[in-house]
């Protein structure tokens, strides 16, 4: 450095002294007098100076990267800012990282890795978690703020078929008008009697029994009858729909994907494209011949695939998009905006009906969430259509099957995952300043400091800066395939005006229904019970001879190795037997002495009923009672045989833990040991 210095000195020097003498040559020589001698000696000390304060702006000026051109009075380009010519520091994002322990599809890996996210366990710090399964309290209220899940909690409400079967029926005789897309529709055991009556008025309807929590056809058939039903099984009757659209002959419905990024306030996107699934039979209106073929009735692939006649053609076969079933409509002169609109509102009520819980459920478990939304959700709904084109629920699926077997379920589940990803702007919240802030509030509460930042809440501050805001631009301006389909003007807003107090009256009652029902069903298998003792043909009594004989040699056999706890046993349950014969004896005078009154025939020997109830002592046996004595007298034997008691008398005697009962009680075991290790006499 100091060597660069000095070369810029030593060459600004050369030039001055050439200048200087170029100068000294061209001017015409004058005699100079002293004074200007002495003037001109003062000339050149400022010239002096003058040039090196202009050197040390050069040097200046190249060190830190200026140049002549940076005057106004230059003959270059315009002048360019300093800070523009350095370089500025990009901060790097910090990677997004994704929990998929209890995932089980390779197609979500497969996508998140597209987005550059790192796969970790529950343990780590994740942004994302995806799951199958259903979100526990625990699990929510253990999130941070930055971190978000792919299921809401309380969304059983619609997903398991019982709650969505009474939430619907809650809805329909609040506004009868606007929810009549779902099939009659009654919950077991509570609702038994009314579905039996109403299948008692139309015998001409067939119904569909599915159980109340299952998945992929599994425990579903068909029935013209309820009273083949078990009163007490847990399911879900419904009217089956035995008119329904068909293509080329085949029954088939509609998987609609549906994403919910915010419950409150609720926002629901519908994918373009979906599934069509179709029954591998020809439908045929179902009777007692063809209700158990579920190849004709049943559309889950999960079943058909199993089937022989199942086609693998993305045109034409058992399975395609939705797209291509838009195709075949179309042909046939269908209004597809009306029918799609009419399936959006199908979608959009079945959420609504649930909605008051998700937003309880999403407050009570989230309360601290004001950087992202905590959950978002992609549900599967399955829609049938009539004949008339109308639109029914079937189910909503919480978990909807993302393998990907053929290359039609890649092209649609890996897109529709690739624009889920992008909607939920994965960069949106960062992870490293949510944290750095959490500390500092922790520290702050705990010097009790800023008290001011803790009482302001988000709902006080300027709507344009939180950043609510910023996520309802980006999934406007990056939908993707996506369609919104909530919120769209005032058209739901008088569904959201439910009574509070309708979903638990709704609940409290279908409880008590099932109570009052379990307790219906209890009376009549008693009574059942009481039916079948008496109908069954009574038992010869035994001769008093035969039983006394087998008695005493019961004893007999058994005296050889009875103990005295054993015989005490043996007294008591003879006399328990002779109060039940005398209990017994009371009990038939007393019944031939009505039956006598009444001029009824008089049995060889009634019956002791069934005894029901699990607080009263069941009747005793006596061939069982004297096959249980001689049992314990074989035990007591046994024990007796192996010296067992000998040895745990000597080893609580050594330990010191024999009692003075204990020890006059087995004394003898002590006795004996004594005389065998004594040596013996020769």
């Amino acid at each position: 450095m100091e060597e660069e210095i000095l070369d810029l000195f030593s060459r600004d020097e050369n030039l001055e002294q050439q200048k200087q003498t170029i100068s000294s040559q061209n001017k015409p020589k004058k005699i100079k007098t002293r004074d200007e001698k002495i003037s001109g000696d003062q000339q050149t000390d400022k010239e002096q100076t003058e040039n090196l304060v202009s050197m040390m702006r050069s040097y200046d000026a190249k060190l830190y990267g200026e140049d002549d051109t940076s005057q106004p009075t230059s003959r270059a380009a315009p002048v360019i800012p300093v800070d523009a010519m350095r370089k500025k520091k990009k901060r790097k994002r910090s990677q997004i990282t994704i929990c998929l322990a209890n995932c089980r599809y390779e197609s979500i890996r497969k996508v998140a890795s597209a987005f550059g996210m790192r796969e970790v366990s529950e343990e780590d710090a994740w942004n994302f978690y995806w799951t199958d399964m259903s979100v526990s309290v625990e699990r929510a209220k253990e999130m941070k703020r930055f971190q978000r899940i792919n299921h809401y909690p309380g969304m059983l409400e619609i997903c398991r078929k019982d709650l969505l079967a009474r939430n619907l029926n809650r809805m329909q005789k609040i506004y009868p008008k606007d929810y009549n897309f779902f099939p009659k529709t009654w919950c077991l055991p509570a609702d038994f009697g009314e579905a039996l009556n109403y299948s008692k008025t139309r015998k001409n309807k067939t119904f569909i029994i599915k159980p109340e929590c299952g998945s992929q056809g599994r425990g579903i058939y068909l029935t013209k009858s309820l009273k083949d039903i078990k009163p007490s099984d847990k399911l879900i009757c419904q009217v089956y729909l035995s008119k329904p659209f068909l293509v080329d002959g085949y029954k088939f419905d509609i998987r609609v994907y549906t994403l919910i990024t915010s419950c409150d306030p609720l926002r629901i996107f519908v994918y373009n494209e979906g599934l069509v699934r179709f029954a591998t039979s020809r439908y045929a209106d179902p009777n007692a011949n063809n209700t158990t073929n579920v190849f004709m009735h049943l559309t889950n692939y999960a079943l058909n695939k199993h089937s022989r006649t199942y086609v693998y053609d993305s045109e034409a076969g058992s399975k395609r998009k939705i797209s291509t079933l838009n195709k075949i409509l179309l042909s046939q002169g269908v209004d597809l905006d009306k029918l799609w609109h009419s399936i959006d509102e199908v979608i959009v009520k079945t959420i609504i009906s649930a909605w008051p819980i998700l937003k309880h459920s999403y407050h009570a478990c989230f309360p601290s969430h004001d950087m992202v939304h905590a959950c978002f959700e992609i549900l599967g709904f399955d829609i049938l259509l009539d004949h008339k084109l109308h639109p029914y629920i079937l189910e909503v699926n919480h978990s909807p099957s993302f393998h990907t077997d053929t290359q039609l379920d890649r092209e649609v589940k890996e897109n529709l995952l690739t624009d889920t990803f992008t909607m939920l702007n994965i960069w949106q919240c960062d992870k490293k300043r949510v944290l750095e802030e959490d500390r500092k509030r922790i520290r702050d509460r705990l010097l009790q400091t800023n008290k001011y930042a803790e009482t302001t809440t988000i709902d006080e501050k300027d709507r344009e800066k939180t950043p609510w805001q910023t996520q309802i631009q980006w999934e406007e301006s990056h939908l993707g395939n996506f369609r919104r389909v909530y919120p769209v003007g005032e058209q739901y807003a008088s569904l959201f005006q439910q009574p509070s107090g309708s979903l638990y009256t709704g609940t409290a009652s279908s409880r008590a229904r099932g109570d009052c029902t379990r307790i219906q069903r209890e009376e009549f298998q008693q009574s059942k019970a009481k039916a079948e003792a008496l109908k069954k043909p009574s038992q010869p009594k035994p001769k008093e001879s035969e039983s006394k004989a087998g008695d005493e040699s019961s004893i007999t056999a058994s005296a050889s190795v009875a103990t005295p706890s054993t015989e005490k046993s043996k007294v008591k349950t003879k006399e328990k037997d002779k109060r039940k014969e005398i209990g017994k004896d009371s009990e038939e005078d007393k019944n031939k002495a009505t039956r006598i009154q009444s001029k009824q025939p008089i049995p060889e020997e009634s019956k002791p009923q069934y005894v029901l109830c699990s607080f009263e002592p069941d009747p005793i046996v006596e061939k069982d009672e004297r096959e249980r004595v001689n049992l314990l007298a074989q035990r007591d034997f046994l024990i007796r045989s192996y010296g067992m008691l000998e040895q745990i008398y000597l080893m609580m005697k050594k330990i010191g833990t024999l009692r003075p009962e204990d020890e006059r009680k087995y004394g003898v075991y002590g006795r004996l040991s004594l005389i065998s290790a004594s040596p013996k006499k020769m």
